[in-house]
C-alpha cells in the first residue's frame, strides 16, 4: 500500500474539492443536470446523488470510529445503488439542497472528531480495514475524480499536483495489491515523479490521473495500456 497523505493535505484537498464541486453544480442549469454525465448510463444527477450519499456514508464511519458501534458505509450494494437512484430522481433545487445538507453533515463530523478517534479502525467500501483518518482522504478523491465527471468546467488539470502525485500513488497501489500490474514506467513529466518498470508512458500527472481512473489518454505519449477499473 502507498504511504498515505498527511492528514493536513488531505483536509485541504477535501475541504477544496468540496467548494470545487459546488461550484459545478452551481454552474449547471436544472436541464443540464438531467443529461448524460461522463459516466455510462448515469445523468449528472446521478454523479451529483452518488457524491451526497458518499458523503453520509463517510460520516457511518467516523460514527463508527468515535462510538465503537459498527456502523458500514453502506447496509449492502443494493442500498446504495436504490438511495444514489432515490435521490437522483429529486426536483433540481431538492437535490442541490441535499447534496449541500450531505457535505454539511460530513464536515460538522470532521471537526468534531476527537482527536483519538481519527485512529479507530472501520471498513471502507470494498470491506478493507483502514483507519478512521483516511476519511478526508477517501472524500477528495470522490470529489476530484466525480467532479470531473459532471462535465461542468472542473477538469483533471484542476486537481492540485500534489493531490494528483498522491491519487496515482494510491490507484496504482491498488491496481498492484490485485495483480494488475501494468507493465510500464509512468513518469508525470511536471511533478519529476515515476512508477513501476517497462516501457515509459509519459506525461503531466493530471494526464496520468485521467488515464489511471476513467482510461483517457489524450496528453500521454507512449504506447498507452488500457488501465484495469479503478473502483
Amino acid at each position: 500500500m502507498p504511504d498515505t497523505p498527511p492528514h493536513d493535505h488531505a483536509r485541504r484537498w477535501w475541504a477544496d474539492g468540496e467548494r470545487a464541486v459546488a461550484d459545478a453544480v452551481d454552474r449547471l442549469t436544472d436541464d443540464e443536470l438531467a443529461a448524460p454525465s461522463a459516466l455510462p448510463g448515469w445523468s449528472r444527477a446521478h454523479v451529483v446523488a452518488h457524491v451526497a450519499r458518499n458523503a453520509d456514508a463517510l460520516v457511518n464511519l467516523l460514527t463508527w470510529a468515535r462510538t465503537g458501534a459498527e456502523t458500514p458505509m453502506y447496509p449492502s450494494r443494493a442500498v446504495r445503488d436504490a438511495d444514489i437512484e432515490t435521490t437522483a430522481a429529486l426536483e433540481p433545487a431538492q437535490l442541490r439542497a441535499d447534496l449541500a445538507a450531505a457535505a454539511g453533515r460530513l464536515a460538522t463530523a470532521i471537526e468534531e472528531m476527537p482527536a483519538e478517534a481519527w485512529q479507530a479502525t472501520v471498513r471502507n467500501g470494498q470491506g478493507a480495514l483502514v483507519v478512521a483518518s483516511l476519511v478526508p482522504w477517501m472524500r477528495a478523491k470522490e470529489l476530484w475524480v466525480h467532479g470531473t465527471d459532471l462535465r461542468a468546467g472542473l477538469d483533471f488539470a484542476d486537481l492540485p499536483r500534489d493531490l494528483a502525485a498522491a491519487l496515482v500513488d494510491d490507484v496504482l497501489a491498488l491496481f498492484g495489491s490485485r495483480d494488475q500490474d501494468l507493465g510500464v514506467t509512468v513518469v508525470a513529466t511536471d511533478v519529476d515523479r515515476t512508477w513501476g518498470s517497462g516501457q515509459p508512458v509519459e506525461g503531466p500527472v493530471a494526464a496520468v490521473v485521467a488515464w489511471l481512473t476513467r482510461g483517457r489518454v489524450e496528453g500521454l505519449r507512449g504506447d498507452v495500456p488500457p488501465p484495469p477499473v479503478w473502483l
